[in-house]
Formats: C-alpha cells, structure tokens, sequence
C-alpha cells in the first residue's frame, strides 16, 4: 500500500522570487509503507526546508511548524473558506499565465530529489466553490505535471485540483503508476462517495486515465483526454523509438542536444502557438515576432526536463501504457471527454478520437482543427469553458442545471463577444429599450428588474440570432446572467461525431441555456434567476417566408402559472432586424419538394422524436426542423424594447382560476405583439439604421456608441 504524505507552501512564502516552485505548490507525496516520504531538502521555501514522514494516521498535510492535520481535516478548512457561487464575469486568470511559467516552474520541480511520483496542488488554484469535486491531473511524457498552468486559476475556482508529477529520474513501471493513481481514486472516493472524480490526462496522462477507469467501473469517473496517447503504434514516435533503442549508450552523451530536440519535439507542439498566450492577436507582426521570440532561450531548458538518459524509458513507457490501455478499452464504463488536435505532428489525434469514440461506451469528442499536440498549453479556449460547453461539470452523480451551473466569466465573454459574434455585433449594432414603472421607454434595461425571479417572454427571431446580443446586454449592463430554456435537441447527440468542434450550440450551453422542461422551468424560478422563454419555440425561430415578426403560441398558458407560483415579475419583450440582414430565399416547403433535400429533412425529421409540449397540438408542438436558404442583405440593425413589468406576486387568483391566467395570457402576447409594432415604426425614423450610416458616424466621432431614433 502507499502512504500518503504532504506538505504545504504556506501563503506567506509566496514573496520570494528565487524559488517559484516551492511558492506556488503545496505537495502530497506517494511512497512505501516503510520509507522516507521526501529527502530533508526536497523543497526549500526561504531557505526553510519542508517535508514529513508518513504519519500513523493515515492521511496528512505538514503544515511546516511541526503540526499535522489529516486530510479529512484539510478538506473541513477548505469548505469552510470556500465560497458558495461565483458571480458572473468572474476572473478565471487565463492571460495571467504562459508557457513561460511553465518553464520557470519546471526548471525547480525538475531538479533530483531522490522521491517517488508525488501529488501537488499549484498555490494559484485557490480555494474552490463549496463541495466541489477532485480533479486529477495526470501528465504528460515531460511528467512534470505542469500541463494546466494556463488553466490553475479557472479549475481552482470549480475543483479542488491535484497535479502528479513524476520526477525525471523516476523508474516506477506503468503498472505502478497506474496503482499509485487508483489508490488517489480510491481514497478519494471513500471520503465522497457521491461526487464525481475528475481525471484530465494529457497523452501518455490519457493512458493512464483510461488505465484506471477500465479497473474502477463502480467509480463515478469522468476522463477528459487531450490527444490521448493510446495511438503511440501509429505515431511518429514510434520510429524515433527504434532508432533510440538502436543507439548505442555512448552516442547518447556524444549528442547533449539531441534530448532537447527530442524532447521538445515529443512534449510541446505549436510552440507559436503556445507561446501566443496573452499576446494580443491585433498587434502589428513585427511586435508579435519579438515577444514570440522570448521564448527561445527557454527551450534549451528541456534537456533538463527530458534527458538523453531518460528520453528511452520514457518511450518505453509509454509504448506499455498505450497497450495496457488500449487492451481494457471494454471496460470502461466513465464518461469520457476526448479533447483532439488537427494539428498534432506527433499523435494522428483526429483519428484516434473518431476510433476512440467507436470504442467506448459513453464519449463525446471536441475537435480542435487549427491546435498542435499540447492543445492545453496553446491560446485558444479555456480548459474550463470546454467543461462547462459540454455539459461535463457536475458535483453529484446527476447534473444539476441550477447549482452545478458556472456563470461565463470575462474572459469567456470577451472571447465569445471578438471571436465568435463579434462581426456579427458590429454588422447589427444592437440597441435596447426598457419601459419603466409609469411607462415611459428608455434607452437601456433600466426598466428590467435586477432581482430575480424574473421571466422574459418574447419574440423568437429566425434562427434566434437575437439571443447573442441579449444575452451579452444582460451581462454587460446589469450584471445579471440570462438562463434560456433552448430545444432539447441541442443537448442531445444527434449532431456528435468526432470532428464536431466547440461550436454555438456549447456557447449556448456556457451562457446558460438548459433543455425547455417543466421540471427546468421550476428549477431556475426557484432559484430566483432570470429566465429566458419563448412561448413560439422552434416554429417562430424556424418560420416560413412572409411570417416574420408573428407569433405562434400555443392556446395554454403553459407559463403563466408557474411564474405565479414563484411570484416572478413578467417582462414581455420584442426584437426586430431580421429583416434587415437576411431574405429566405427557400423555406421548408420550397425545400420539401428538392428530391435529395426532401430525404435528408425527412430523416432528421424521424430521429427527432422529442416532445417539448406534451398537451400541445398543431404546428407548435410538432414544428418542421429544417435549415432554410437565406440571401443576405447590407446589414441594418437589431432593435430590442421590453415591456412594462407585470408583477405575480400575491396573485393567488391567477393560480385558481384558468381563466384569470388565460387573460394575462393574452395580455402578455398583445404586449410582445405590440413591442414589436413600435420598434418597426420607430426604426423609420433612426438615421443610423443603415451599416453606412453607422460606419460613417464612428469614423467621424471614434469607437462610441451611435444613437438612434428618439423615444
């Protein structure tokens, strides 16, 4: 059996810049029963050296002062201090952080100390939320356990995260380490038996994630695998294992930079792109060039990091770990996650992925088309982002869509508002309008109460492209986080393969949509949280040409009372513009009578056997989903009003009679009805409606807001 010994870098040591790994990890270290945990100069903070020997007690965490805590003791300290939610536009760090930490880092927790494989918890994790669960880091062939610097503060806030790290001149077999993990697992589980366990393994790491799995499938396990290494028999490494192995010893002190090409080459991928971290991608190329160019003195650092002596063992390794892994495939029985690279030089990722997601039983893959082999240590989206896109984050056995839900954080919103709609945003311009108590309309959601809870009933626009805007208004404006209830279609399966990329439909779900259900629909009203409902569904945002702008509710007042229940405050709204940036050219009925299309909608049309409305009859309950031909137009622009706030609170009459919830029924679809009304009237008289128009005041009075017609 191993034992569990740990020390912690207390806070007060994190001044000293001359030691950035003792500052900024605190340590749980794995050895034999009868050994000395760590050598009396294992880490040296200040000049202090801290260590501990295995306690009888089971498991402990050396404080430095001589006192030790058992871990159950550790975890009360850290949910007392943890915080219970996170406010919308968190600060998740990423930027802060760059394959240069990584480096600096490395160059200390490299250094030979005489210990085995060992557990550590990087200082810049924090504390997490309140009950959240483990996650396991396991690395990759450098072993330093370092792979999620870019990532430490953003997965603290959710995870209680712990990093192995095997050191350079460590020997243990794959079948050790495979021990060393599943014991962790193990202990975890027995102290929380009902959270999931997190394992993120970064190529050889994915081995043995996967390792683990397939010998705990009683565990709730959830594995999330970047560029696993279970594909090593087809790599490029696979020659370059041969020739090492055909080497003789002496030629390998006679190349001293041999190991750092090879290192470099089997561990980090795209270095530019790696090194792009917190480089501003508008900045002019010769300034990108020169901070790009930072990095290189840092790579002779590697033959540190991966030695000649070790490089082979390595390989040996890691050719076992990929065929242990690949012989218990069957029984895994974890949700798995497989994050894959187009860019891999090193792994063939994409088509491992595609063979993985044939093999296991419950896998999901996002494929990242324009990322290298160390796809978690390149710019691009954040580890945490794609969790929470992929509905992968939970602190029970079952996801809970009210407290497991993360709000998007700044840097989530910056990306998404630049990279995804940023055009989009620019080309509409969108402007919002609010009515106040004694219905006056202003410019702003002023009008929209803060406090929760709060249902926006409104106008689905044709493909529902009025939902970025929205949503982003929200946040930046009133700091409040919209919940949609979306079609549960989007959080099937139905689109999956394994080249579906992080893709709209996971920024939806980052943003806050869950699957429209009653159950849902109670959940988050309960909870006090602004919801987002559009009673027309997939018929309004999936019309047909000449329908825009009208409404298609269903006859019960599906809605209204269950607002009343909670006492939630009816906010009617309506948005216009999709006229002005698109003509439907083909619309269902066009496109039913195309022989070949005519198939392909008829077969989508026959997996979808969801039902969002039980009771509904008619074209509401059983639209036809379909993708029409759209012409598009010289952008105009988006124009949001919401209504007068209708208050439920106290109404109890509207709970005992159907006919009373009926006639505020009708009230709030007039009320859409005639939002919309007013905003194509009053767009008439905005001078800056058209894209020249706007493009032509900006140049003339810089990057400000430009107004529109007057209220």
């Amino acid at each position: 059996m191993a034992s569990f010994i740990g020390f912690q870098a207390l806070p007060f040591f994190t001044s000293n810049s001359k030691n950035k790994c003792g500052s900024r990890v605190q340590v749980r270290s794995l050895s034999g029963a009868d050994s000395t945990v760590l050598s009396s100069d294992s880490v040296v903070v200040n000049g202090t050296s801290i260590g501990g020997e295995r306690g009888r007690g089971g498991t402990s965490i050396d404080q430095a002062n001589g006192q030790l805590r058992t871990k159950v003791e550790e975890k009360r300290r850290v949910e007392d201090d943890a915080l219970e939610t996170l406010k919308p536009l968190w600060e998740d760090g990423y930027g802060t952080e760059t394959i240069k930490d990584y480096f600096d880092i490395a160059k200390d927790i490299v250094k030979p100390d005489g210990g085995p494989p060992r557990w550590f918890s990087p200082i810049a994790c924090g504390c997490p939320l309140k009950d959240s669960p483990v996650l396991l880091f396991l690395p990759g062939m450098d072993g330093t356990g370092l792979g999620l610097v870019l990532h430490h503060t953003a997965l603290g806030k959710a995870f209680e995260v712990w990093c192995l790290h095997i050191p350079v001149h460590d020997r243990t077999p794959f079948e050790g380490l495979v021990k060393l993990v599943e014991e962790t697992v193990r202990f975890e589980h027995a102290s929380s038996p009902h959270k999931p366990i997190y394992l993120v393994g970064d190529n050889f790491g994915g081995c043995l994630a996967l390792a683990v799995a397939s010998r705990n499938p009683a565990i709730d396990l959830v594995l999330i695998l970047s560029n696993p290494a279970t594909s090593f028999g087809r790599s490029q490494l696979q020659p370059l294992f041969l020739l090492l192995e055909a080497m003789p010893d002496g030629l390998h002190g006679a190349v001293p930079y041999l190991s750092s090409i090879m290192a470099t080459f089997m561990t980090l991928g795209d270095l530019v792109k790696m090194a792009a971290v917190n480089i501003e991608s508008m900045l002019p190329p010769e300034q990108r060039f020169e901070r790009l160019s930072g990095l290189l003195p840092y790579l002779s650092d590697f033959v540190d990091i991966i030695p000649m002596d070790s490089l082979l063992w390595k390989l040996k390794l890691l050719k076992s770990a990929a065929a242990y892994a690949n012989s218990r495939l069957h029984s895994v029985k974890a949700e798995v996650l497989v994050l894959s690279s187009g860019k891999d030089k090193i792994l063939p990722s994409r088509d491992e992925a595609e063979r993985l997601k044939n093999s296991l039983q419950d896998c999901v893959v996002r494929y990242f088309k324009d990322s290298g082999h160390t796809l978690l240590l390149e710019d691009g989206i954040g580890l945490m982002t794609i969790i929470k896109g992929t509905f992968k984050y939970r602190c029970a056995r079952r996801l809970n869509i009210t407290s497991d839900f993360l709000p998007p954080s700044m840097t989530e919103l910056k990306y998404f508002s630049d990279q995804i709609t940023g055009l989009f945003r620019i080309a509409t311009d969108p402007i919002l309008f609010s009515t106040l108590e004694d219905g006056k309309i202003t410019k702003g959601l002023v009008g929209v109460p803060s406090e929760g809870p709060v249902l926006l009933v409104g106008y689905h626009m044709f493909m529902g492209l009025e939902l970025p805007s929205l949503a982003e208004g929200f946040l930046r404006e009133k700091n409040i986080m919209i919940r949609g209830l979306a079609h549960p279609l989007l959080f099937t399966r139905m689109f999956e393969s394994s080249s579906s990329e992080f893709s709209m439909i996971d920024w939806v779900k980052v943003f806050g949509a869950v699957p429209v259900t009653g159950s849902n629909f109670f959940k988050l009203l309960s909870t006090k949280s602004h919801v987002l409902l559009y009673p027309g569904g997939s018929r309004e945002a999936l019309h047909y040409k000449g329908e825009e702008y009208k409404l298609f509710w269903p006859d019960q007042q599906e809605f209204v009372r269950m607002a009343a229940r909670f006492g939630a405050t009816i906010v009617p709204f309506g948005a216009v513009g999709e006229d002005d940036v698109g003509e439907m050219l083909l619309d269902y009925n066009d496109l039913i009578k195309i022989p070949v299309i005519n198939d392909l909608i008829r077969e989508a049309m026959s997996q979808n056997t969801l039902k969002v409305r039980d009771e509904t009859k008619g074209e509401v309950a059983n639209p036809n989903l379909f993708f029409p031909l759209m012409v598009p137009k010289i952008p105009g622009r988006f124009y949001y009003l919401f209504g007068k706030p209708i208050k439920t609170k106290g109404r109890e009459d509207i709970l005992k009679d159907k006919q009373v919830a009926n006639q505020l029924y009708l009230q709030i679809k007039a009320e859409v009805e005639r939002n919309m009304a007013f905003l194509i009237e009053k767009r008439e008289e905005d001078p800056y409606r058209s894209i020249v128009d706007r493009t032509l005041y900006k140049a003339m009075h810089g990057p400000i807001e430009v107004p529109a017609f007057e209220t």
